[in-house]
């Protein structure tokens, strides 16, 4: 079945509200654009009309966000605690897993032997098994090195998880350690590769971070 082609942008407006709406997964202007029969051309106009509502409901209930590229609905941050079950059930890393997590989202696409070297340490199957598992990373294809081996990189589920556009508002170095979220194994890890220049993708007062593949 075909989607109607909105007429007027008032319509196109109502039609990607309704489009988002009704979506079980987040969607990117251009499958929008898509699915409302606007063409392989419709796409930046989807996206000028998404800034305007992403404006519209920045003081309502619900925001219109983009995480990495696609866009849904969510309840406004203050207004969270209103919708949470009483009895929650907590995703909870271990070390190994929150250490392999931070180094494929600042190095990615990584390897495991990659991720080890980091680390200093063997990472265990499971260890990316959990991460695979919770949807927050991703097998991102082979290196082509002798070998091939596998190469790991995070989700659109991490950057949603996180509250993050993209991979660029990663927190840096400085903002870990006044938060008192470093310690001195996690110094070590750092020195050892993880907050390493990458060439030609630093930002200053950040962690090496590789432009999105958007």
């Amino acid at each position: 079945m075909t989607t109607a082609q909105p007429h007027t942008p008032d319509d196109v407006s109502r039609a990607i509200e309704a489009t988002l709406f009704a979506s079980e997964q987040p969607l990117t202007a251009d499958q929008i654009a898509l699915h409302l029969g606007l063409g392989e051309s419709g796409g930046d106009g989807v996206r000028a009309t998404l800034a305007e509502l992403e404006r519209d409901y920045e003081p309502r209930g619900i925001r219109l966000v983009q995480r990495g590229g696609r866009w849904h609905f969510e309840t406004a941050p203050d207004l969270a605690h209103l919708l949470r079950r009483e009895k929650e059930e907590l995703r909870r890393l271990s070390r190994a897993a929150t250490e392999v997590l931070a180094i494929v989202a600042y190095h990615e696409p990584v390897s495991r032997a990659e991720i080890e070297a980091i680390r200093g340490v063997q990472t265990a199957k499971g260890t990316l098994d959990v991460l695979l598992e919770a949807g927050w990373v991703r097998v991102a294809g082979r290196r082509e090195v002798p070998g091939r081996p596998v190469i790991y990189a995070t989700t659109p589920a991490f950057l949603d998880h996180f509250g993050l556009a993209s991979r660029r508002e990663l927190p840096g170095i400085d903002e870990l350690r006044a938060a008192g979220l470093l310690d001195p194994v996690d110094e070590d890890m750092i020195g050892a590769g993880l907050g390493a220049p990458r060439s030609g993708n630093e930002k200053p007062g950040f962690l090496a971070i590789e432009d999105d593949p958007d």
